[in-house]
């Protein structure tokens, strides 16, 4: 099997601008030129099948499997190299006197793992990959699990994760991963949608020194679930025992039989269009959209930006620091890297444990080549003092690309002047998968600027477009980002199992003819893009997305509320939090101070209970009234504005001006 090069000479002498704009004018040549970078079981049939838009097709009629590509393919050439190395700075010793089965539960799923005081390590060459994703295949065919049937994986961030997502991927089946900071309602509810066969979870997780009892979180959410799973495959890290239930499999024993077998499974060659997995993200409904993503495309985008925006090479170090419950997690911790050849560094713990040098500590005994994470742990980082990172020799490091929520200057000015390469704010979504903007430090092309996440990439015709006429706004204009269909390849297809929703959703403007971001936008003009807030309400805390009306209907299960409204305020360290503001049925609680207190603490723990500790909001207010349209819509935009100390602007659609004073006095009497 040749191995495909990520760096082919196809693109290697041409500009940006060139390949950008081919993108555009001749999308059919450009992406089957990226095609050539991973292995096609069968070459596609077309390249694009753009016939029935919104929805696109990719490398129609040509099979493929993402694990084999990420995997198999390597084999020849760089079977002892690393594919991951996986550091927890949640497994120390002070957890292992606490806790003494945790080395023998390492031992029983034969992880080599180095034990120091402060955190734990293990290297796993491609080679040992390639096994302990057969040993898991083998385990999920065992099971019943087949091409098709949907698996949740409930886990923290543990190398067993990585072999699920990829044993789903090598026998067809499709895999949802659930963030590991989500409660049991958010487990039932994509157990639900996506009727799942399998969950795949672990005794308990890892934050901060606390343990989190996943198996406790995962019996919750099938109690409350109206599909029920066939069986729950159990990862015992040998943290917190656990009563197993009738459909509980213990994967240590599992493993053993596959191990003792050598077993082997044949990858599963999937269509290019069929999906991959789905990953569930806040909709402004309240109930999350399943995010469908396909096979073909996705192998080939990510591969294709792992060159051509990160100028990652194969044998580079890339380390995305990010749960694999979101998107980061899925395309530049699991997948991207190993598509590219790459070692990835897997990540379970926080930036500031056991001392906030651990970031670097981990880059210099790595030599991390490519750093992508999220403003929110950088700028926990910048408050500390500023020898953890300068006693550490960062030199490895090429770039340090941040997504997931606004970059600001002076953040990006603290890490460049330490460690002295270019810090690259670039956007996407949840949606898209890889990057819609971005700076490339491949190419000559355009300076870096602070404060925009860049110009658009490869197959995103973004614009900035006047909502109410659809026509492109001048530099310096506000309107709402939208890209013109058909999406580049690795972009969801659809929404799972409601193509209507996906239509709704993404394209109910301008004729169904752009795709819309939901965030507001402008350019200036030298053609950069700025990202100016949600059109929605959903928000984004520290990076990960919520949705204020999933928030509003856990606070609404509160007898004594009877109206709730939630916004998202800007916060220096998580970029949003979320804040409440109820109605109560009785406003006399509001004087009676020991009640009023009792009341906002069942509100705190009905969030954290339903939603996770994530949506919890940072306050809750008790004003007497909330401002309203003359069509009953709450007006959250002046209820920001308040909570902000700014003007709330036009309020001539209130149908109440006094509900304004309500919502101040509430927030001063706080």
């Amino acid at each position: 099997m040749k191995y495909a090069d990520s760096n082919y000479t196809a693109t290697a002498t041409r500009s940006f601008d060139e390949l950008y704009q081919t993108s555009l004018d001749n999308p059919t040549d450009f992406w089957r030129q990226q095609a050539e970078r991973i292995y096609w079981h069968k070459q596609p049939d077309t390249i694009l099948d753009d016939s029935k838009l919104p929805f696109a097709k990719w490398f129609v009629g040509g099979e493929t499997n993402i694990c084999y590509n990420c995997v198999d393919r390597h084999l020849e050439e760089r079977a002892e190299q690393d594919a991951f190395v996986w550091v927890s700075s949640e497994i120390n010793q002070d957890l292992i006197d606490n806790h003494p089965g945790v080395v023998d539960a390492f031992k029983a799923l034969d992880n080599h793992v180095e034990f120091y005081t402060d955190y734990a390590k293990r290297r796993l060459t491609y080679n040992r990959l390639y096994k302990e994703v057969n040993y898991f295949a083998d385990v999920l065919q065992r099971l019943g699990v087949g091409k098709g049937d949907r698996v949740i994986i409930y886990m923290p961030m543990i190398l067993e994760a990585a072999y699920a997502m990829l044993a789903c991927t090598r026998i067809g089946a499709i895999h949802s991963v659930v963030f590991g900071g989500f409660a049991a309602h958010n487990l039932a509810v994509r157990m639900n949608d996506a009727q799942a066969k399998l969950v795949i979870t672990v005794d308990a997780g890892l934050r901060g020194g606390k343990v989190i009892n996943y198996k406790n979180l995962v019996n919750q959410g099938i109690e409350q679930a109206d599909n029920k799973p066939e069986n729950v495959l159990v990862v015992d890290r040998g943290i917190m025992p656990y009563q197993p239930q009738p459909i509980d499999v213990d994967y240590a024993t599992e493993r053993r039989i596959s191990c003792d077998a050598k077993a082997v499974v044949d990858p599963v060659w999937l269509e290019s269009n069929e999906p991959c997995y789905l990953l569930y993200t806040s909709g402004t409904t309240g109930t999350p959209k399943g995010v469908q993503r396909d096979t073909g495309g996705h192998a080939v985008a990510l591969t294709t930006s792992i060159d051509l925006i990160y100028d990652g090479k194969p044998g580079d170090t890339f380390w995305a620091i990010s749960d694999i419950g979101w998107a980061v997690g899925h395309s530049y911790t699991i997948y991207a890297p190993l598509l590219a050849g790459m070692t990835s560094i897997m990540y379970e713990g926080l930036p500031h444990r056991p001392n906030p040098g651990i970031w670097w500590r981990i880059v210099e005994a790595n030599k991390v080549n490519i750093l992508f994470t999220a403003p929110t742990g950088v700028r926990m980082l910048k408050k500390q003092d500023e020898s953890w990172l300068t006693r550490y020799n960062t030199s490895s490091v090429k770039s340090f690309f941040l997504a997931g929520e606004p970059l600001d200057e002076p953040t990006a000015d603290w890490l460049s002047g330490h460690l002295g390469v270019p810090i690259l704010d670039h956007y996407w979504q949840t949606e898209t998968g890889w990057p819609i903007l971005s700076h490339v430090p491949k190419f000559d092309y355009k300076d870096h600027k602070p404060g925009s996440p860049g110009y658009p990439m490869y197959g995103f015709n973004a614009k900035v477009l006047n909502e109410e006429t659809g026509e492109p706004c001048q530099p310096g204009e506000k309107g709402l980002l939208a890209i013109s269909a058909p999406l580049p390849p690795g972009c969801l297809t659809t929404v799972w199992n409601n193509d209507e929703r996906f239509i709704k959703s993404y394209y109910n403007l301008f004729n169904g003819k752009e795709y819309s971001s939901s965030d507001y936008a402008m350019t200036d003009e030298n053609g950069y893009f700025y990202i100016l807030g949600r059109t929605d309400d959903v928000i984004n805390v520290a990076g990960h997305r919520l949705g204020t009306q999933e928030i509003e209907a856990a606070i609404s299960e509160h007898p004594e509320v009877a109206e709730v409204g939630v916004v998202g305020i800007k916060d220096e360290l998580k970029g949003e939090l979320p804040i409440a503001f109820c109605i109560l049925r009785d406003p006399s609680i509001i004087e009676d101070t020991e009640n009023r207190f009792r009341v906002e603490q069942q509100i705190f723990g009905i969030v954290a209970k339903s939603l996770g500790a994530l949506a919890r909001p940072a306050a809750v207010y008790f004003p007497t009234a909330l401002p309203k349209t003359r069509s009953g819509k709450i007006l959250r935009r002046a209820i920001r504005a308040l909570a902000e100390g700014r003007d709330t602007g036009d309020m001539s659609t209130l149908d109440d001006p006094t509900a304004i004073d309500a919502v101040k006095a509430a927030i001063d009497s706080y």
